[in-house]
């Protein structure tokens, strides 16, 4: 089943002489339960692509379907609530909240919809992370590799059907970069997450079911789930 799905996605920045299209015609699909790495140099259009995969930018036209939903129909209020519940995200910067300790980070948007924590749902991510000893730190107290890995406890544990990770082991050295990669390949298969990924990586996008090639906002190869 396709989960994810884009048709002819286009992002303009400015006017004039200073336009800039940063994403032109952009089509692809994901169908549920893949784990997809989005390949690109910098400035290709794989992060703009994923900001709106994810609805935290507005495309200049194209629509982006998520669970066959047309997330752009929605207006800023319901967009948020449709984000919040149905998409995980992974930062490179890890992003987490740093008065909080890492249980307290992993519930925080369960919280913040005000669902009730499915606690053995919760509990069974942390231990699949390698995270049970370390619920009562804070994110100082942490490694990267560590931090890193709450952050994907936090995108799991709210049951999204889409978790998209920007760059997620662009501050991890290699040896933890693997590590970090297994466990969200894992985590993913073992909970049935469609995992979205961007990287310039090219040894880390190998490691997903399949690649996506960006160059100058343009989708190159394997956008079509049956390419």
């Amino acid at each position: 089943m396709v989960i994810l799905k884009t048709e002819a996605l286009t992002k303009i920045y400015g006017k004039g002489p200073g336009m800039v299209t940063a994403l032109e015609n952009a089509a692809l699909s994901v169908e549920q339960g893949e784990f997809i790495a989005i390949v690109g140099t910098s400035g290709s259009g794989k992060s703009t692509l994923l900001h709106m995969l994810g609805g935290l930018d507005r495309p200049t036209s194209g629509k982006v379907f998520v669970e066959n939903k047309d997330i752009f129909s929605l207006k800023d209020e319901a967009l948020t609530i449709f984000r919040r519940r149905k998409i995980g995200f992974v930062f490179q910067a890890f992003n987490l909240i740093p008065t909080l300790n890492t249980y307290e980070n992993v519930v925080f948007p369960i919280q913040l919809d005000g669902n009730s924590i499915d606690e053995k749902f919760v509990g069974d991510v942390i231990q699949s992370l390698g995270l049970s000893k370390l619920q009562d730190r804070l994110p100082n107290q942490l490694s990267g590799g560590q931090q890193q890995r709450v952050a994907i406890a936090r995108a799991l544990a709210s049951k999204p059907a889409i978790v998209l990770a920007d760059e997620p082991t662009g501050n991890l050295d290699s040896r933890t970069s693997q590590d970090v990669l297994s466990l969200l390949k894992v985590t993913g298969q073992k909970y049935g997450q469609t995992i979205v990924m961007i990287t310039h990586n090219e040894a880390i996008a190998q490691m997903a079911d399949r690649v996506i090639r960006i160059e100058d906002g343009h989708i190159l190869k394997g956008g079509d789930v049956n390419a």
